[in-house]
């Protein structure tokens, strides 16, 4: 029963992430950008770990371009960065730092290197080279990174950040909430 209820929890969360993600990225929107999207994959994997954080992008991305007429950049500029994030959150021991470095490297580097020949290729379109989309893809995670340090660093100090790592069953790597938890077992 405990297995089923952590389960049903995860799918809501992931479904709530998902809601907010689509909603607020037409809203919160640069030309070319969408830093919404890269605080919404920090979050992810910081809570639910990289294969949620992966699930959740690729979510987003298909309900964008299938909804909103959006290019395959919401796919090719998101997937990268939600898993390395997660990956480097929890290589790091739980580095919130860690997880927002993992998005800048996963989709200002490699998603936009990604995207140049699906856009090029693909998508037919001229005047583009390797690093065309480089520029706008580090400024829109490094925008969507610094506001979800911000906010994880507040639910950490608040100490709601390890309450709801735990409830969702993922693994809680604040030091601080483990040893006042175990000293009160």
């Amino acid at each position: 029963m405990e297995k089923q209820r952590l389960n049903t929890f995860r799918m809501v969360m992931l479904a709530m992430m998902v809601a907010i993600g689509v909603v607020i990225s037409p809203i919160l929107r640069i030309e070319g950008m969408c830093p919404t999207a890269h605080l919404i994959n920090i979050v992810c994997s910081v809570l639910m770990g990289p294969w949620y954080s992966l699930l959740c992008a690729t979510m987003i991305g298909v309900i964008r371009m299938l909804f909103m007429g959006i290019p395959p950049l919401a796919l090719t500029g998101a997937v990268f960065g939600a898993f390395l994030s997660g990956v480097f959150y929890r290589v790091s021991g739980g580095k919130i730092i860690c997880a927002v470095l993992g998005e800048i490297f996963g989709t200002g580097i490699i998603g936009s290197i990604v995207s140049y020949p699906v856009m090029a290729f693909i998508m037919g379109r001229d005047g583009l080279n390797a690093f065309f989309y480089t520029p706008m893809f580090v400024s829109a995670t490094i925008m969507g990174g610094a506001a979800a340090y911000v906010f994880l660093k507040a639910l950490s100090r608040a100490g709601l950040l390890a309450k709801f790592q735990r409830s969702l069953g993922a693994k809680v790597y604040d030091k601080t909430v483990r040893k006042s938890a175990e000293e009160r077992a």
